[in-house]
């Protein structure tokens, strides 16, 4: 970043904190996400802006190796108190915060001070990746579930008495509701649907698809305005893979899309079920990673709580035609896309988004082919029969996803070495947080973390 860099950027700032001041907004909250998956957020006076543009606001780089529970390790490459960055916000992104009256939001770029991209942060890698496409173009939207508890105690209360997916939870909350759609509306994300889910008070929105680095974008927003509009009905909303532990959990499903010269690639070709020649390789990249992935996806201690066979949530490494219980189900029809459903909000979603490109870029360099499609629940199968077929469990702990990540070659090219040492430092981290403790304990102590 040289100095007219800087110049363009504050004089961006300075016309955006005029249209900001008209608006009556004093604050701009410039959020990252850290390694563990936590939003965390340095702010301005919006007077501070252009400065902040041009200059980013200090952070320590100790983020990086922040635990759930905000104690922090230390790695190879990050770690402990020496060394500064500074949060440069996105001003493209910059949007009032409709829930948070008199507050802007904007996503942060991760700096060093002399203007260099901090080899760590998860919104540069991903931009890196898309730049690595070659050809392709790839869209992504996110499935957002949270459970709405009353109150502010520890303890979850559901906030609705409804049936699962019953008209009642929407006409007992229906103010709640209008008003998430309203705040959203208002900042400009696009919500395709909004309903009550399956876990007690859980309800969902569908996210419409945008480039891989605005869908990371904007789940950040929807979370932190569910959280706002929350917060103004006296309600406590929880994003966290296990809400009650025993009962269903929260996930965070990822939709992708791939093209080429703007015709997608996932129907009218002449590979499974469809998809064209790439399209498949790209499905089956993924496919082949999917153990090595889930330290990115499902990156807690408590996601192995929610990655259960049986419960909609793709514990098995398989994929299925509009199959729920495949850890990749392919949606068919007009908008044909593959759904990530083995993975929950623990995740950060940039470096998710990042490994997910990887990986499927890696496919289709490599041709890879996809096995048959399983076309039903893959736990009904006998263990002779999933071998049989090549369906494989997926890690049923932290540990097994660890081994697997830092075993695998291409997410440690598209990383790099700092990013794999510091993401298998944090999770072992977490490991050791919650080792010799009960499902109770692990569930209460990241019930309100997300």
């Amino acid at each position: 970043m040289d100095a007219s860099d800087r110049d363009r950027r504050a004089d961006e700032a300075r016309a955006a904190a005029d249209r900001l001041a008209a608006d009556g907004i004093d604050g701009v909250a410039l959020t990252w996400v850290d390694t563990t998956g936590v939003t965390r957020v340095k702010a301005v006076p919006l007077a501070r802006l252009p400065h902040a543009a041009a200059w980013g606001a200090g952070a320590a780089p100790v983020f990086d190796t922040f635990l759930v529970d905000d104690g922090s390790v230390l790695g190879q490459f990050a770690g402990g108190p020496v060394g500064d960055l500074r949060l440069h916000p996105d001003l493209g992104r910059l949007v009032p915060l409709a829930a948070s009256p008199g507050w802007a939001w904007a996503p942060a770029e991760r700096f060093d001070q002399a203007g260099e991209p901090h080899p760590l942060d998860g919104r540069w890698l991903l931009q890196r990746e898309v730049g690595r496409l070659a050809g392709l173009e790839v869209r992504c939207g996110f499935e957002v579930e949270w459970c709405v508890s009353r109150g502010t105690g520890d303890a979850f209360v559901p906030a609705t008495t409804g049936p699962a997916y019953g008209m009642i939870r929407l006409v007992e909350l229906a103010p709640y509701l209008r008003d998430v759609l309203t705040a959203l509306a208002a900042q400009g994300v696009a919500i395709e649907q909004i309903h009550p889910e399956y876990a007690h008070g859980q309800f969902e929105v569908a996210i419409a698809p945008d480039d891989p680095v605005g869908a990371a974008d904007t789940v950040v927003l929807v979370q932190e305005t569910i959280r706002g509009v929350s917060a103004a009905h006296g309600l406590r909303p929880t994003f966290a893979p296990k809400v009650v532990a025993g009962a269903v959990g929260n996930g965070r499903h990822v939709h992708l899309s791939v093209l080429r010269d703007g015709v997608s690639l996932m129907s009218g070709g002449g590979g499974r079920v469809g998809l064209d020649r790439d399209g498949e390789a790209f499905v089956a990249g993924i496919l082949s990673r999917l153990p090595a992935l889930l330290a990115l996806g499902a990156p807690s201690v408590a996601s192995y709580l929610r990655l259960l066979p049986s419960l909609w949530a793709g514990a098995y490494a398989c994929w299925g035609v509009e199959n729920r219980e495949a850890a990749l189900r392919m949606i068919t029809g007009p908008a044909a896309n593959l759904e990530v459903k083995c993975v929950d909000a623990a995740a950060n979603p940039y470096l998710l988004l990042a490994g997910l490109l990887a990986a499927g870029r890696a496919g289709v360099v490599d041709g890879a082919l996809l096995p048959e499609p399983v076309p039903v629940d893959p736990s009904t199968l006998t263990a002779e029969e999933r071998a049989a077929r090549g369906i494989e469990r997926l890690p049923t702990s932290l540990a097994q996803a660890v081994a697997a990540f830092e075993a695998d070659e291409v997410l440690a090219e598209a990383l790099g070495p700092a990013l794999v040492d510091t993401v298998a430092t944090v999770r072992r981290g977490e490991i050791v947080l919650f080792e010799n403790v009960d499902d109770e304990t692990v569930v209460a102590a990241t019930r309100w973390r997300y």
